[in-house]
């Protein structure tokens, strides 16, 4: 394998001394993580790591009106969070070991919504959506909080095309490999919002979309958190095996091109 050497200097007691970092010249994935509103990065940390065990890089961030800045929670707005998945986004493809062609973005609700979104104003390869939520353009300006006022519950449940949403238009235009999983008993984002996601990336490379038995919108029980972590990890898995290979013997690919369609639900 091939090294490369960067000189370095270590401050010790108001003193620097030279060295020498010696790393591997071949980078890796990078894998940043969106979580939903309302939520955290402490849940996303435990499958940060089993992907990062693959040999990629990973990020976890919480954005802003969560954790440590929840009192803003009432005045953000998506332009305020999408600009923070785009920070997060330059931060982890800024890193010396993570090759700038070979990112991937894993969003929930209305991460993965922003994941749609960010994949179009930076390069992504591969996108992995749960339970993706929707939202009108309309409303951009509006703060966040207040969104789901103005009839968000019924714009869910009706026909939605690219030409009339940003995250569908986003998708349209990805060209990457994806995975949808959708949460059999979802009372926040119903199975038509997921046929719109799936109708809209029909030009994907590849498209892996599964459906998790019984679970509900927040992944309640261990087990369907566990589903969870099982496919994402798998699919994870292919895809940087894959890009391995293709170094090797380019074009060889796996392609899953499910019908935009309710698919058997599935437990792992």
């Amino acid at each position: 394998m091939t090294t490369r050497d960067d000189r370095i200097e270590i401050s010790v007691d108001d003193q620097q001394i030279s060295g020498t970092l010696v790393t591997p010249a071949t980078v890796v994935p990078g894998v940043l993580f969106l979580h939903g509103w309302g939520g955290t990065q402490e849940p996303y940390l435990a499958r940060a790591r089993e992907i990062a065990a693959l040999g990629c890089v990973c990020l976890t961030v919480d954005l802003r009106g969560h954790a440590g800045t929840e009192e803003q929670k009432e005045t953000v707005t998506r332009e305020d969070n999408l600009r923070d998945a785009l920070a997060a986004y330059d931060t982890l493809a800024s890193q010396q070991a993570v090759d700038k062609e070979a990112i991937a973005v894993v969003g929930s609700s209305y991460g993965g919504y922003l994941a749609a979104i960010l994949s179009s104003l930076r390069p992504v390869r591969w996108l992995a959506l749960r339970v993706p939520a929707l939202y009108r353009d309309e409303d951009w300006p509006l703060p966040k909080q207040q969104l789901k006022k103005y009839g968000l519950a019924d714009y869910r449940r009706g026909r939605v095309t690219p030409d009339q949403n940003r995250a569908l238009a986003a998708c349209a235009a990805f060209r990457g490999d994806v995975l949808v999983v959708e949460s059999e008993h979802d009372d926040i984002i119903p199975h038509p919002v997921i046929e719109n996601y799936l109708a809209a990336l029909k030009g994907a490379h590849s498209l892996t979309y599964r459906v998790i038995e019984g679970a509900d919108h927040a992944l309640s029980d261990e087990k369907w958190q566990q589903a969870y972590t099982s496919l994402l990890l798998n699919w994870a898995t292919e895809m940087v095996l894959g890009a391995r290979e293709e170094g090797m013997a380019p074009g060889v690919r796996t392609h899953l091109q499910p019908a935009p369609r309710r698919q058997p639900p599935t437990s792992a």
